[in-house]
């Protein structure tokens, strides 16, 4: 009966608003560590905005390096088009050579023909002259030497004699003469043969040699044109990679911009729950005989004790405790025990329903009513200290478990 009279008035006093969170709470796990410290909060803050900071610092580092890529792939993509436009102009000179070399092929072939019909003649006189020539030495070697004979014995005077004589001489010579032309059609037809042998291979060179290398610009034109196609769609993918960036970059800083402003919020409060801190150390306090404990505190302090200190040894549980008297005692803050527990925002368990949960269950263990009953007693082990929290570094004050008394 006592309980739920001390709940009732529990109830009244927090009102309705609490009391909804208790009930929405009811079946949710409670810490027993929970601590309402605004320095460790500003140390999260700082801990995050150096985390935001640092992962904005990345998020640009790597957006200037996709920039630079990006800058790189342009310059491949402007000297794979600069290649392309000078294999251009290669393939353009090398279709202008071709037809030259077209045109040069026919006046070739043309003179191939002509050198052709001019052999095909050449061998035709050299059939006539073998023939005569054929002819000729037959009748030399059959009565060369006879008609010879006949035509001297037959001249009737001296002078005819001689006349003949020079006949047969230049019958001789005619001879010799058509001997030679003979041999000189047959040099002539060896040269045109072998000149027009090599002036074909020539020509077939020149052609392949045109057709090779057409076919090697044109080679080197399809490359390229695959390069700048792929160039470019890599391009695309990077400027979609720094567009991610960019918003990546764009997203991170505003969350750091949120977490410097949540830290600088918790640095103010912090600055300011040390300036509450000196000045209650400045202020007037009263003895704990003075204070008139109101029925329902006992309960109150044991279970904010056992949210606060729950896995804390007695002194630990007995400093959280002084530390709520010890603002009830001073002119800084509320003269009661609800006052100074329901202050906005001083107490996390309060604000987190994890209060509300235990009183509604009422969790505080004996050694937590104990440690209350102590402090409401006036005894303290952190002497006018007003604030806990968890140790870190910097902080100074008197350690008792886990927590740092200031």
């Amino acid at each position: 009966m006592r309980k739920s009279w001390l709940w009732k008035k529990l109830q009244r006093r927090i009102g309705a608003g609490t009391m909804a969170i208790v009930i929405a709470m009811a079946t949710c796990p409670v810490s027993a560590l929970a601590t309402s410290d605004t320095k460790e909060q500003l140390e999260e803050a700082e801990a995050e905005k150096e985390e935001k900071e640092a992962e904005l610092a990345a998020a640009q580092q790597e957006l200037a390096q996709t920039q630079a890529n990006l800058a790189n792939l342009e310059g491949a993509k402007n000297t794979y088009q600069g290649q392309m436009a000078a294999l251009n102009e290669n393939l353009q000179l090398v279709a202008d050579n071709l037809a030259v070399l077209e045109s040069e092929i026919d006046i070739k072939e043309i003179e191939i023909l002509e050198t052709q019909v001019a052999l095909e003649q050449a061998k035709l006189t050299r059939e006539n002259q073998y023939n005569s020539m054929k002819e000729r030495i037959q009748f030399l070697y059959e009565r060369g030497d006879t008609v010879y004979m006949d035509i001297l014995f037959s001249a009737q005077s001296f002078g005819e004699f001689l006349n003949y004589a020079d006949y047969i001489e230049q019958l001789s010579a005619y001879d010799r003469r058509m001997l030679e032309e003979y041999i000189a059609t047959e040099e002539e037809i060896t040269v045109q043969e072998a000149t027009l042998e090599q002036e074909m291979a020539d020509l077939e060179t020149m052609r392949a040699d045109m057709v090779a290398q057409q076919e090697q610009v044109a080679g080197l034109i399809t490359d390229t044109a695959a390069n700048i196609t792929s160039t470019a769609d890599t391009i695309d993918a990077v400027e979609a990679e720094a567009d991610a960036y960019e918003q990546e970059c764009d997203r991170k800083e505003a969350e750091a911009a949120a977490a410097n402003a949540e830290y600088e919020a918790i640095k103010a409060q912090y600055e300011e729950e040390l300036r509450m801190s000196q000045l209650a150390s400045e202020s007037d306090w009263r003895d704990v005989s003075q204070v008139a404990f109101e029925e329902g505190d006992r309960y109150l302090l044991a279970n904010l004790i056992y949210c606060e200190a729950g896995g804390e040894s007695y002194e630990g549980k007995l400093a959280v405790g002084a530390v709520v008297v010890n603002r009830v005692l001073s002119a800084v803050y509320p003269g009661t025990v609800t006052g100074v527990i329901y202050q906005n925002r001083q107490f996390s368990p309060v604000a987190n329903g994890h209060l509300a949960l235990a009183l509604a269950e009422n969790r505080a263990t004996e050694s937590c009513y104990q440690a209350a009953d102590a402090a409401m007693s006036g005894s303290t082990n952190v002497g006018a200290c007003v604030y806990f929290r968890t140790p870190i570094e910097g902080i100074t004050g008197i350690q008792i478990g886990g927590h740092i008394f200031y």
